[in-house]
């Protein structure tokens, strides 16, 4: 179980948790000049895997992330009797996957439903399993159990759905079992999804295959990262869903079918980040190719945080090119999300203070990453400190020194940021990127090597192909 972040400071008074494999972040010891690409969208590919679980026919995922988050996600909807294929693609990160959807007249045996960190499983699937004739049950690695999930086990009671523990008791958080019917009537539906907002996508995702559809309604304080509703309420409608959002906190979904779709799955733009970041930690430039002009991910948000913090952006040709500044500018920065990570790791790295607000959910993720940062971002010899809903971070001189992961891929990601800038960093656990991005090491690795300074440095095998090139000019466009 990954320990508090208090407990891996080592703090006065508490025990030090058990290290774990340590990664030498590379330091840059000139500016980075490469062309990277990075795999799908972890949001994207789950809501779409979860939508062909109940399409009205077999769909094709085209170019989807293959991680440990959607690996779950796949098993998981095995689990409940989709049929999930793999078949050659023309990505480079792995196969397409074909999707035959579950039939709800078929009543399955009780399944087990492996959530691992993911909170895009152990929220957006018990809905859909209250759609299944049989139980579900539902677990996750030991930190799971500490995320908050009272809020739809809660929601799927008031829908009428039975769940409660194995012991038949009431249940607030992993593990937990739904007894599912086949159906659920669905209707006027109030809930507070102030801690996340994968409470309002998990029931708006599975809302039209409800008898009545769903109006879901938010009472309390305001919903974080309304971005990633919008992305759910933009796929939807992309299959045919029709979805009512004009009202604030209110969203109707209309009963009917979801419709079989053949879907590309654009590159994950929040992974993108360290590699962007890279650009102004080494006062380099980043190109990331296929960077699309309109899109649903909070990911598209680096073309403003990097111009504000110094850096040159430009989106030309479908290729967004990053160059750092002479300097790193820190700023104020408002619902920075899941970028908030990378985001901090630059603000420690920055000439002037930061204060990143409207982040008090992050408290929630994989681990409590406000107090994760802080401690990691001090241990280094930075000047951070938590606010109620955020952080204040000011220039310091770092040195070298541990980063631990909290088996949390934003913080291990972190930590890479800071190694380009600071000789001797290490990262605890840089394997806990599989999460979202298996390949982040050599990726990270080849960006640094390519580059007019190591111009055919990278051997093809050294990523996956296309991963990342040398800098001659050309651009990358077959992602």
């Amino acid at each position: 179980m990954p320990a508090s972040p208090a407990t891996q400071t080592g703090d006065s008074g508490s025990t030090a948790a058990p290290m774990l494999p340590l990664w030498p972040a590379p330091f840059a010891s000139h500016p980075v000049d490469a062309t990277v690409t990075v795999p799908g969208s972890k949001s994207l590919t789950n809501r779409y895997l979860v939508l062909a679980a109940l399409a009205d026919g077999p769909s094709r995922l085209r170019a989807p992330l293959h991680s440990r988050d959607s690996a779950l996600m796949v098993e998981a909807l095995r689990q409940l009797g989709a049929t999930i294929t793999e078949i050659p693609g023309d990505g480079h990160y792995g196969p397409d996957l074909e999707i035959t959807p579950i039939d709800p007249a078929v009543a399955g045996s009780e399944a087990a439903i492996d959530c691992g960190l993911a909170g895009t499983v152990m929220r957006f699937v018990p809905p859909l399993a209250a759609l299944r004739r049989g139980a579900t049950v539902f677990d996750g690695d030991p930190h799971a159990r500490q995320r908050p999930m009272g809020t739809i086990i809660e929601a799927l009671r008031a829908l009428g759905v039975d769940v409660g523990t194995e012991g038949g008791q009431p249940a607030t958080s992993l593990p937990f079992k739904v007894a599912g019917t086949g159906s659920v009537n669905g209707g006027h539906l109030v809930i507070d999804a102030s801690a996340s907002s994968q409470f309002v996508s998990a029931l708006l995702l599975v809302g039209a295959r409800f008898d009545e559809g769903l109006h879901l309604e938010h009472v309390g304080k305001p919903v974080p990262s309304l971005d990633h509703i919008n992305m759910t309420v933009s796929v939807l409608r992309g299959v045919g869903v029709q979805v009512d959002d004009s009202v604030p906190n209110h969203w109707r979904v209309a009963p009917g079918i979801i419709e079989a779709f053949d879907q590309r799955v654009e590159q994950d733009l929040s992974n993108a980040g360290p590699f962007l970041a890279a650009a102004l930690a080494t006062r380099g430039t980043i190109r990331i190719p296929n960077w699309p002009v309109n899109t649903t991910q909070v990911g598209d948000l680096w073309r403003d945080i990097l111009s504000t913090m110094g850096a040159a952006v430009t989106l030309e040709n479908g290729t967004l090119t990053v160059t750092g500044g002479s300097e790193i500018l820190g700023a104020d920065f408002d619902e920075t999300s899941e970028l908030a990570p990378t985001v901090a790791a630059l603000c420690a790295l920055a000439s002037s203070p930061s204060r990143l607000t409207g982040i008090a959910h992050l408290r929630g993720h994989e681990t409590d990453r406000l107090a994760a940062l802080v401690a990691e971002i001090n241990r280094l010899g930075g000047d951070a400190e938590e606010t109620s809903d955020g952080l204040v971070i000011r220039p310091a001189t770092l040195h070298s020194g541990v980063v631990r992961s909290y088996a949390d891929h934003r913080m291990a990601t972190a930590g890479a940021i800071l190694g380009l800038a600071v000789e001797g960093v290490q990262v605890e656990d840089i394997a806990t990127t599989s999460k979202t991005m298996p390949e982040f090491p050599l990726i990270w690795a080849a960006m640094l090597a390519a580059g007019p300074q190591a111009a055919g440095a990278v051997s093809p095998g050294a990523v996956s192909p296309g991963a990342v090139s040398s800098d001659t000019g050309s651009t990358d466009t077959s992602n």
